[in-house]
């Protein structure tokens, strides 16, 4: 696990600038299927071979950062959000451009405590000359957080969703006999609008589909009354603000945890939603479901998991695809 989720999360790849970390999944899973295809979205989508029901597992591979609009005569860079940012919590953050670039965001001091807004941050990459700097407008950064870990938990940024490729790579990697016409797909610009899951499922028309990817907690001081808590197992998703999961495919995955002694919780959560909102809307609509790695601190440089919780989900993801 350490390895390679270590791997994940340190590839960068904000949306829209997947091409890294498809690079990375691509060659992890190259061996363990019949076809794999990328297509115009930047979608990777992996197809392992069956002649039952077309089953389409996903957890998107792209993460939040920032994207650069204006660079002045002093060489501070502006920049808008990719993804959803808690623009008051950014200052002194750093972030990594794709040519290794680290800058630290700063801001206006007196306009910024006055009112938290993105247009009065800026960044600082140490390079006044403007003939110098080695960033130009539109040019992409993720936020730098290293990854530790510990006997129990996983701290890094990006775990958001990497640690949902990492459990499709793993179930990959380990179903060596497949019923059902299994397609793992990793999808590109979740963090904008669940765009490449749009596109993906509608190019390959599943009759079920689970989106793979994490949650929120209830578990810390002065949390949202939440029932998921870290270390508690595998969440299945009732609801989230994008869809309502069908009920027996919700039913059928606590069904398999139950037989296969897989630690579970349920989940709703009332603020975002994930690949599934989009993918069950395609077509005619897909029966879709949900598997969520219980998370603490979200969307910020220091995400955390357990261990624990991050391999029920691999087992529910194996017995999962051919129960249906």
């Amino acid at each position: 696990m350490i390895d390679l989720l270590k791997k994940l999360t340190q590839t960068d790849g904000v949306s829209g600038d997947e091409g890294d970390i498809r690079a990375v999944i691509e060659k992890e899973i190259k061996k363990y299927c019949d076809e794999i295809s990328t297509d115009a979205m930047g979608n990777l989508i992996a197809h392992k071979k069956g002649n039952g029901k077309r089953v389409m597992l996903a957890a998107h591979m792209d993460e939040i950062g920032i994207i650069v609009t204006f660079i002045d005569d002093l060489g501070f860079i502006r920049f808008g959000a990719v993804g959803g940012l808690d623009v008051k919590d950014l200052v002194g953050r750093r972030v990594r451009f794709k040519d290794g670039t680290i800058g630290v965001i700063g801001s206006e001091d007196e306009e910024f405590s006055k009112k938290a807004d993105i247009n009065k941050l800026y960044i600082d990459i140490g390079i006044s000359d403007t003939k110098k700097i080695p960033v130009q407008i539109g040019d992409r950064a993720a936020f730098v957080g290293d990854y530790t870990e510990n006997k129990t938990s996983i701290i890094s940024k990006a775990l958001d969703n990497r640690v949902g490729c990492y459990i499709l790579i793993s179930a990959l990697k380990k179903i060596k006999k497949n019923k059902n016409d299994l397609y793992f797909v990793f999808t590109a610009q979740e963090e904008v609008g669940l765009r490449g899951a749009k596109t993906s499922a509608y190019s390959v028309n599943p009759e079920y589909a689970i989106a793979v990817d994490v949650t929120d907690t209830g578990d810390t001081p002065s949390a949202p009354k939440m029932a998921v808590k870290m270390g508690n197992g595998a969440a299945i998703k009732v609801m989230d603000r994008s869809i309502l999961c069908d009920s027996t495919v919700r039913n059928l995955m606590c069904e398999v945890s139950k037989k296969n002694k897989i630690p579970y919780q349920l989940e709703i959560m009332t603020d975002g939603g994930t690949d599934a909102g989009a993918i069950h809307l395609t077509r005619a609509g897909v029966k879709t479901g949900g598997i969520s790695v219980p998370s603490r601190y979200i969307h910020s440089p220091s995400e955390m998991v357990a261990k624990s919780d991050v391999e029920a989900c691999v087992e529910l993801a194996i017995n999962l695809v051919d129960s249906f």
